[in-house]
């Protein structure tokens, strides 16, 4: 009995990759090694991201914790932090970061910014773009309605001249479209007055995606849209859906809830 497929030839093209040729019938099926050449190469650009931030990350904490805390200010160690090995890790890894609208941050006053959250890149790409210093609320549970210290911490943040970043929906999107959002920063806002600045960020959930430690080289866009007063909106619920239909008219249509 003859075998039901029948390799019959073993080529490379022009640019030297090898494939293997064989029968089934009189159908051709070429499978080429492109494949393993581009996990290789989603291994090397992790590998450059990962060095440069631990390299160099480790030295700034060894020299910049020390220092940053005799002199009771961390600024300096931001600015080295963020606006330099965040960065030159997504510059080695050939990642570049578009970014439109920094105009619609109101100038001298601390805001909260509101992003969608679809990527582990999200935080090393959003934060050296945004003037001024931030301090983010990461976790899930403090998206909900704030605990009273919790609520604290993030108005202090406030007064004190920085801006409190929150992703909108609390956790990633399971498949990059934008999720329902949690109420903690529309309650933080509606009590302290602080105007809200809905952020759109597209691309990243093709460059790392979710239950995946592999990142890709790519570009990743933020947009910055305008500012939203809460002392405008009724409620919080009004106000959470105002900043909600802003953000998804910004995103690409294939990352807008269905």
């Amino acid at each position: 009995m003859q075998p039901l497929y029948q390799i019959t030839d073993l080529r490379h093209n022009q640019s030297g990759k090898y494939y293997l040729v064989w029968k089934q019938f009189d159908a051709l099926a070429i499978f080429s090694s492109s494949t393993g050449a581009v996990f290789c190469e989603e291994m090397f650009v992790t590998f450059k991201i990962v060095f440069v931030y631990v390299t160099l990350g480790a030295l700034a904490g060894i020299i910049g914790i020390p220092y940053s805390m005799m002199a009771g200010n961390i600024e300096l160690l931001y600015r080295v932090v963020v606006r330099g090995i965040i960065p030159l890790g997504l510059r080695a890894g050939g990642i570049r970061v578009e970014v439109s609208g920094l105009e619609n941050l109101p100038s001298g006053v601390s805001c909260i910014l509101l992003a969608n959250h679809v990527s582990n890149l999200d935080p090393p790409v959003l934060l050296p773009v945004l003037p001024g210093r931030c301090s983010v609320l990461l976790k899930k549970g403090l998206m909900r309605i704030p605990l009273r210290g919790t609520a604290a911490a993030a108005e202090a943040a406030l007064r004190s001249g920085l801006h409190v970043l929150f992703f909108a929906e609390g956790t990633r999107s399971e498949d990059g479209r934008l999720a329902g959002f949690k109420r903690g920063p529309f309650y933080m806002a509606m009590e302290t007055g602080a105007p809200i600045v809905p952020i759109a960020i597209s691309g990243t959930q093709t460059l790392m995606r979710k239950h995946s430690a592999v990142i890709r080289s790519g570009v990743a866009k933020v947009q910055v849209l305008r500012a939203m007063d809460p002392g405008q909106f009724e409620s919080r619920e009004e106000l959470m859906l105002a900043v909600r239909e802003k953000m998804i008219k910004a995103l690409p249509e294939d990352m807008r809830p269905v």
